[in-house]
């Protein structure tokens, strides 16, 4: 028997709202007559805003309370970015679909300068990601390099208050805004890296529930589950928490999977990569692969 409503817990920001009534309406198309609902919470990584995720738990803090309204029966499922997602979920827990992928780039984001080499000696960017400071320090250690948090409203309030000259969205998000304009220009692969998982939305649901596993399966798409695997696996192979600055992206082409990843130093801007490619049914080994390449190069003195 199928559930009469589906409940689906979500935080309150402006992009996760619009990502939770996405699905929505895929479930509503793949499934009619189905009545969803949302059910809007507030979660720990939304209301601590003074700390960098890293120093406060990682972005595991933005999935707690989503998960126990799930395990107390108000809400069937979750919808996160798959970045925010940690590479170990909590036991009980699954994800049943993950949606086409949009753009994985991030965005140089700034009102007067048209790139990152066009900023001027010593310019202030705003940024709490790790994985984003090490590669913006590779490129230009001359840069001031200045914690950002909050909803994307709240980051572009602050660069158009003139608190930064310049700071780093994902690009999915501001398009599914409809603030693609605000892009100055992409920091995109293979020379710039994004998190694991970047540009894909995902459902998690609880494992126990199959007949709702199965009204969610439809929404899948198989070739960026097998993208995003590769990613997640060696995130996990690596330690897997968004307190080190890793990076990955990988690509499935005619010939199967390829990947790249990179981890890196925040403080000295040293990066060190790694890629390869194996069959579309070899995901999880080629993640760990790469994961091992890293680790092969020093990377495991960044990943304490």
């Amino acid at each position: 028997m199928s559930p009469s409503i589906l409940r689906i817990a979500t935080r309150k920001s402006a992009l996760a709202l619009w990502q939770a009534e996405h699905v929505a309406a895929l479930l509503r198309a793949a499934h009619p007559g189905l009545n969803v609902a949302l059910v809007p919470l507030s979660t720990r990584g939304d209301e601590i805003l003074d700390q960098p995720l890293a120093t406060i738990g990682g972005k595991g803090l933005f999935l707690k309370e989503l998960e126990v309204a799930m395990l107390e029966g108000r809400a069937e499922l979750a919808v996160h970015s798959l970045k925010d997602v940690p590479a170990e979920l909590e036991p009980g827990f699954t994800l049943p679909a993950i949606l086409p992928r949009a753009d994985a780039a991030d965005a140089f984001v700034s009102n007067h300068h048209a790139n990152l080499a066009a900023l001027p000696q010593g310019a202030r960017v705003g940024t709490s990601s790790l994985r984003r400071q090490a590669q913006l320090r590779a490129l230009r250690p001359d840069l001031q390099l200045r914690d950002l948090r909050g909803n994307v409203g709240t980051r572009l309030g602050k660069l158009d208050a003139g608190d930064y000259d310049a700071i780093v969205l994902a690009c999915a998000g501001l398009e599914r805004l409809g603030l693609a304009g605000r892009i100055a220009s992409r920091l995109a692969a293979p020379d710039w890296l994004p998190a694991p998982g970047q540009a894909a939305i995902v459902i998690e649901a609880r494992d126990s529930q199959p007949t709702t596993l199965a009204l969610l399966a439809a929404l899948d798409d198989t070739d960026t589950r097998l993208a995003v695997s590769a990613e997640r696996a060696m995130n996990r192979a690596l330690g897997g928490s968004c307190t080190v600055p890793v990076g990955a992206w990988c690509v499935l082409g005619e010939h199967g999977l390829h990947l790249r990843g990179l981890v890196g130093d925040a403080a000295s801007g040293r990066l060190l990569r790694a890629e390869a490619s194996a069959p579309a049914d070899q995901a999880i080994a080629l993640g760990q692969q790469v994961a091992k390449a890293l680790l092969d190069q020093g990377a495991a003195q960044w990943l304490q």
